[in-house]
Order: structure tokens, then C-alpha cells, then sequence
């Protein structure tokens, strides 16, 4: 008998829609801003920069349009997740209110590591996305009139440089804690694509309507967990 493939609960999926898209850019953006922690200046400096004109994988231009790009998809999707988000955000908060109000021990350990895993997440992106764009409209050079919105260029630069650092830290430890989930529903969209296509393919069906092949028992649901 052929495999059933899983039936993804529809909040599962969606978010699965929102994070998948969210790590690629944050790959980008973190690969990209590794690549301008190492090689900050590219300017010639009279032949003092010993990586002048070097080229890792792309040119710096391409490193910058990357990093830049990815950035502003990480701001678009993040955005549309804290709204998504919203009930379970203000239900965090309220919990962790009345605990430090000593109201109740609403959180588990392994909650509050989640929690603060999560607010150490969020600080810091707020953090490099603000810096980011602060950084994207101000000009470079000569043309700066010092200070760009309550600090300096240079100063805007180490906030952008260390809080995507620590955002950075933040996200793997966010991903290994989820690995789990993160594979497993992964996983099952690959099959329940394949399903699909294969459907689609042999019925001329659209792909994407959610149903699962009937092969006399009920496919599996993966229900949410992270």
C-alpha cells in the first residue's frame, strides 16, 4: 500500500509559510553581514587595504544589494508575523506580568527560556532594523551632517553591526531549541507537495486545495508544537 501523506493543520502551515521565507532572508542577511564584519572598508586606502578588490563568491556591490534586500524582506515578514502573532504576544506578556507580580507560576522552565529567547530575538532585530534603515536613507561620505537622528553614522553602524550579531546568536539558539518542529513539518509539506503534484498530474486537479489521496485510512495531522 502506497504511504498516506500527512494532513498540516492550517495554522501549521501558515506559519511554516512565514518562517520558511523569514530564514532564508535571514541567511542572507546573516551571511552578507559576516561578509562586511570581516571586510568593513573597500576603498583602495592608498594600498593599506590588503583585501581591496578581493572577491568572495560576489563583488562588495553584490554583498551590499544582498544584504540589503534580505534585510528589508526580514522587516516585511517579521512585520506580518507580530501581527499574526499579536494574541499570543499580548498572552505572553500578560503571563509574564503576573509572574513578576508573583501572581501565578504561569510559565514553565522551559517556557520562560522560550520567552527570553524570543524577547532577546525581537529586541535585537528591532534594534538592527531600525539601525538599518536609519543607515539606508543617510548619506555616505562627505555629504553626512553629523548627528543622523540623535547619534552619529559611525554610531548607528556599531548598533546595526552588534545587535544583528546578538540577533544572529539569538536565531540559532531559537532554531536548535525547534529543530524538532522544524523538520518534522518541513518534512511532511515535501511529501504533501509531492502528493499533490503527483495528484495534480495524473487528474489535471489544482495543486495546493489541501486534500490528501484517499487510500482508505485517515492521513496523519501535525499540529503545531513551537
Amino acid at each position: 500500500m502506497a504511504s498516506v501523506p500527512p494532513r498540516v493543520a492550517s495554522e501549521t502551515r501558515k506559519m511554516w509559510y512565514l518562517d520558511a521565507p523569514l530564514l532564508v532572508a535571514g541567511v542572507a542577511a546573516a551571511l552578507s553581514g559576516i561578509y562586511f564584519l570581516f571586510l568593513p572598508v573597500g576603498g583602495f586606502q592608498g594600498g593599506r587595504n590588503p583585501w581591496y578588490d578581493v572577491t568572495i563568491l560576489f563583488s562588495r556591490g553584490t554583498w551590499d544589494d544582498l544584504h540589503t534586500w534580505s534585510g528589508v524582506v526580514m522587516i516585511a515578514i517579521a512585520a506580518v508575523h507580530l501581527v499574526v502573532h499579536r494574541a499570543w504576544i499580548g498572552r505572553m506578556a500578560r503571563r509574564l506580568v503576573s509572574e513578576w507580580r508573583g501572581g501565578c507560576g504561569c510559565l514553565s522552565r522551559q517556557g520562560r527560556i522560550n520567552l527570553a529567547i524570543n524577547a532577546a530575538l525581537g529586541v535585537t532585530f528591532i534594534a538592527a532594523a531600525l539601525s538599518g534603515v536609519v543607515l539606508l536613507f543617510t548619506p555616505h561620505g562627505r555629504q553626512i551632517v553629523e548627528p543622523v537622528l540623535l547619534w552619529s553614522r559611525g554610531t548607528w553602524d556599531d548598533i546595526h553591526t552588534w545587535s544583528g550579531t546578538l540577533m544572529v546568536i539569538a536565531a540559532v539558539t531559537h532554531i536548535i531549541i525547534h529543530w524538532g518542529w522544524l523538520k518534522k513539518v518541513t518534512t511532511n509539506m515535501v511529501r504533501l507537495w509531492r502528493a499533490e503534484v503527483g495528484r495534480a498530474l495524473a487528474t489535471d486537479s489544482p495543486i495546493g486545495s489541501g486534500d490528501c489521496v484517499a487510500t482508505g485510512s485517515e492521513p496523519a495531522t501535525v499540529q503545531q508544537t513551537g
